[in-house]
């Protein structure tokens, strides 16, 4: 399986990439992951999350806009469990998580704002592939997320990591890196 390019390489090559400046943590044992966008938009409820979750996840991302509290736990072990097992690649929530020690041993990537114990309520309350908008980022159900160690990017619509070439901006850095030739002494 070819190594997935780093969001920093993304975003210098692809000027369109949107960067989300929300500060995540990062759990789970897939340090990095990719896919088209599933989202979902609920305030301290987890049924619809569970729901979305039970179904097959086909390499997708859900991206769980949870309004940025940290109050109830919108993702936990159990269900980190069910969405590796029905193939989601990640989920990007903007909101907390709880079972931290359990998610880290889950093939799942995770990104989270931060943790709690507390699990969110089951009314159902919500809504489903929508749009959604934190950290500066519009999160569109169909375009691709990239996320790794440095963060999290929605690459344009249509486009996705291997649609990108890094390949000159990795160059260009390394060269500059490397510094001007060495002139020889007289």
């Amino acid at each position: 399986m070819k190594p997935l390019p780093k969001t920093t390489d993304l975003c210098d090559a692809c000027d369109e990439a949107q960067a989300c400046a929300a500060l995540f943590q990062t759990f789970g044992l897939r340090r990095a992951f990719t896919g088209p966008i599933r989202t979902l938009r609920i305030h301290e409820d987890i049924a619809l999350m569970r729901d979305t979750v039970s179904q097959a996840g086909q390499g997708q991302v859900l991206v769980i806009d949870g309004g940025g509290s940290l109050a109830r736990a919108l993702f936990g072990d159990v269900m980190a469990e069910l969405a590796s097992r029905n193939g989601w690649a990640g989920l990007v929530i903007h909101g907390a998580v709880r079972d931290v020690d359990e998610l880290n041993t889950i093939d799942i990537g995770v990104k989270a704002l931060g943790t709690v114990p507390k699990r969110g309520s089951r009314t159902g309350a919500g809504e489903r592939d929508v749009p959604v908008h934190f950290g500066g980022v519009t999160f569109t159900p169909g375009d691709h997320l990239v996320a790794d160690a440095d963060g999290v990017i929605v690459l344009p619509t249509g486009l996705t990591a291997a649609d990108i070439a890094v390949q000159d901006v990795v160059a260009a850095t390394a060269a500059y890196a490397a510094g001007p030739p060495a002139t020889p002494k007289p």
